[in-house]
């Protein structure tokens, strides 16, 4: 089994009342790594599975003396897939407040956002992770840095989602199911899509557009559908996980984009999976893109794994100069560049430089990308 980062984290939180909520999309091992939390501290835990329909029917209407009667003696209720309970964020809200020494420990695949139609806030009622794909790190822990350097051409065209790694040879068959079969369900069961073809068309200009600023104007043209709904449509695939935003960063230079973004995918095999291009790193054409998406979704998991909560941008003038991303730590900015050729140097622009005296300046590449990673 490949140990998951976030198990000691989720360990040290058994200790309170508070509910452990475990996020991140389908198919990255949330179940499987609630299965060794319990086995490991011997839980005796009550198991509930928010895609079988009698859980559903069983929660729908919560009151806390209902909630009491099915939990009985357990102390600890594990609700998986638990965007599919509707209202989900009262059923917590109802155990926490009103039913003491019960540890709540639930996953979803979405933001509860999309279920919690009475928008019941847990606010100081729990804990909250983010469970992703595989990383580099836990690979590198697993079977060793030098395997690992070996298969980062594999990783950058499939990704790193669990049976994508344990399934040799069998990448692009599971990333296609993937793809056609998980990636809207939520979506699909909780909101109004009307078009499901236009949410595909959506996610496929996003695929290749990866690494560019995007334009919801232009995205609309591409998908067939009017502004507002591709602004709406993406909202819906960031609290399903399938992508997030990066916004640029402006404060004092007219000449800075204020108001732009870049999307990105939390892992490149699904990207690749969206448009079907398999094709090897040494024939791509969009590998600097492929190298960022990497690089930026693999950061997510490092800053997770080390505590460090950031600011997280993109810096870009109107006149195209731009630092592929920067973060602000502590009134510190850290830039960064990526480079996919180990040969390529990059000069930082001047005027940022000198704008923004309080900064560190990072080129990452091939040959130091660890220190940014792991």
């Amino acid at each position: 089994m490949i140990s998951r980062d976030v198990l000691i984290s989720l360990e040290k939180k058994l200790l309170d009342n508070k509910a452990i909520i475990l996020l991140g999309p389908r198919q990255v091992g949330k179940t499987t790594l609630l299965r060794e939390l319990v086995h490991r501290n011997e839980l005796a835990a009550l198991w509930w599975n928010g895609d079988e329909t009698d859980v559903r029917e069983l929660l729908k209407n919560p009151t806390s003396t209902l909630l009491k009667s099915y939990i009985g003696r357990h102390r600890v209720v594990v609700i998986d897939e638990a965007q599919r309970v509707e209202n989900i964020g009262l059923v917590i809200k109802l155990i926490y407040d009103n039913i003491p020494g019960v540890k709540v420990i639930a996953t979803g695949s979405s933001a509860f956002e999309l279920a919690n139609r009475i928008n019941e806030p847990l606010t100081g009622r729990k804990w909250e992770y983010f469970l992703y794909p595989l990383s580099y790190a836990e690979m590198v822990q697993h079977h060793g840095i030098t395997e690992e350097r070996r298969m980062l051409n594999h990783r950058l065209i499939y990704g790193y989602y669990p049976d994508v790694v344990t399934s040799a040879g069998e990448e692009k068959e599971i990333l296609q199911q993937l793809a056609d079969s998980y990636l809207y369900k939520d979506i699909l069961t909780w909101e109004n899509v009307q078009k499901p073809q236009k949410l595909e068309k959506l996610i496929q200009a996003l695929a290749f557009q990866l690494g560019n600023e995007v334009s919801y104007l232009e995205l609309s043209r591409m998908a067939g559908i009017d502004k507002e709904t591709v602004e709406r449509y993406i909202i819906l695939l960031e609290r399903a996980f399938v992508v997030f935003r990066l916004g640029s960063f402006s404060r004092n230079l007219r000449k800075e984009l204020s108001k732009s973004r870049k999307i990105y995918f939390y892992d490149n095999g699904i990207r690749n999976a969206v448009i079907r291009n398999y094709a090897p790193a040494g024939l791509r054409s969009d590998i600097g893109a492929l190298w960022e998406n990497f690089l930026l979704a693999e950061r997510l998991k490092c800053l997770q794994k080390r505590e460090l909560y950031v600011n997280r941008f993109f810096w870009r003038t109107h006149d195209r100069q731009e630092i592929d991303y920067i973060e602000e730590r502590e009134g510190i900015l850290h830039a960064f560049e990526f480079k996919w050729g180990e040969k390529n140097r990059n000069r930082f622009p001047r005027i940022f430089l000198e704008t923004y005296p309080k900064h560190e300046t990072t080129v990452v590449n091939r040959t130091n990308f660890e220190s940014f990673v792991m």
